[in-house]
């Protein structure tokens, strides 16, 4: 991707950051000054449901705590709807996007019927009941066609490392983490046509994060491992809106006792910014950066050469 270098943190404010969270937003934080570019903070708050009274306010308190400023004011995605609807507008209008009218149990039945069990933990594939019409339902949420593709521009160079995306039903989305390595996965079969804008109107994540990075000009993203799943929707969404794909990164997963990824879900706690520096010699123990305990400027100073010296070339 051409241009400087931008990144950014995109917490959902559903609780305060946990020490999960704080390796993701150092790990971008590092990437971006090590690279002498910018790096932003955005609130993905369209999930309003999930969303937590304060929460923003105070993962940007623990950011500053932990001396990991943004270069831009904050932005948060529930005050930019209306940059979402054009684009769903125009997939709509090419044919790649379409109403549904299917609830959740809906899917399971027909999966079901199908023979097919969804494994536990994972995501519904949904079966493409809707493609044809709605068959009399009212319009619950719009999915895109994942069984089309139709780019809204020519493929981009080489140079941002996408491995490639194939027509078909058995269409191939690849790309090059610059961790994890060659990836790739079949939307169509492993995901399904995936929802644009949820039941309850409000935009869902794939198509936001898509057109807020390209909004923002962001050119790399360094994120958690456990959202490289999303990696391949989201660039299939770039490439049927005729936006630029920048390179990602997929940081380690801090995991409880149990082996499952700390979360807000499985009970993590808070992070404890009272002891910033404490904290960030464990999250940058799980990047495989070393201990420092000196003061938190030399310690981030000290951390970005050590980033600069393993990832800048790459």
């Amino acid at each position: 991707m051409n241009g400087p270098y931008r990144g950014r943190f995109a917490p959902s404010p559903t609780g305060p950051l946990h020490a999960g969270s704080l390796v993701a937003a150092l790990a971008s934080w590092l990437d971006a000054r090590a690279h002498q570019g910018q790096w932003l903070v955005r609130l993905e708050d369209t999930d309003r449901e999930r969303c937590v009274a304060g929460a923003d306010q105070l993962i940007l308190r623990q950011l500053a705590d932990c001396g990991l400023l943004p270069d831009e004011a904050p932005v948060w995605q529930s005050e930019r709807s209306p940059l979402y609807q054009a684009p769903l507008d125009e997939l709509v209008q090419r044919g790649l996007a379409y109403p549904c009218g299917c609830s959740r149990k809906d899917i399971e039945l027909v999966l079901a019927s199908q023979g097919q069990d969804r494994p536990r933990h994972s995501e519904l594939i949904y079966p493409g009941t809707c493609r044809s019409g709605l068959h009399g339902k009212p319009a619950r949420a719009w999915r895109l066609r994942t069984d089309i593709f139709m780019p809204n521009r020519p493929l981009a160079p080489v140079d941002i490392k996408v491995v490639a995306i194939n027509k078909g039903a058995n269409s191939m989305v690849g790309w090059q983490d610059r961790r994890l390595g060659a990836q790739q996965q079949d939307v169509a079969t492993e995901v399904g046509d995936f929802v644009l804008k949820r039941a309850d109107g409000g935009f869902a994540y794939q198509l936001a994060v898509v057109v807020d990075d390209a909004a923002q000009g962001i050119t790399d993203v360094v994120r958690g491992e456990d959202l490289a799943n999303n990696t391949a929707r989201q660039i299939l969404l770039q490439r049927q809106l005729g936006l630029a794909t920048p390179r990602y990164l997929h940081t380690p997963l801090v995991c409880n006792a149990q082996g499952e990824k700390l979360s807000k879900q499985t009970g993590a706690p808070a992070l404890d910014t009272g002891a910033p520096l404490a904290a960030l010699n464990v999250a940058a123990a799980v990047l495989g950066l070393l201990p420092v305990a000196d003061n938190l400027g030399d310690a981030l100073a000290s951390w970005v050469a050590e980033w600069r010296a393993t990832w800048l070339a790459t």
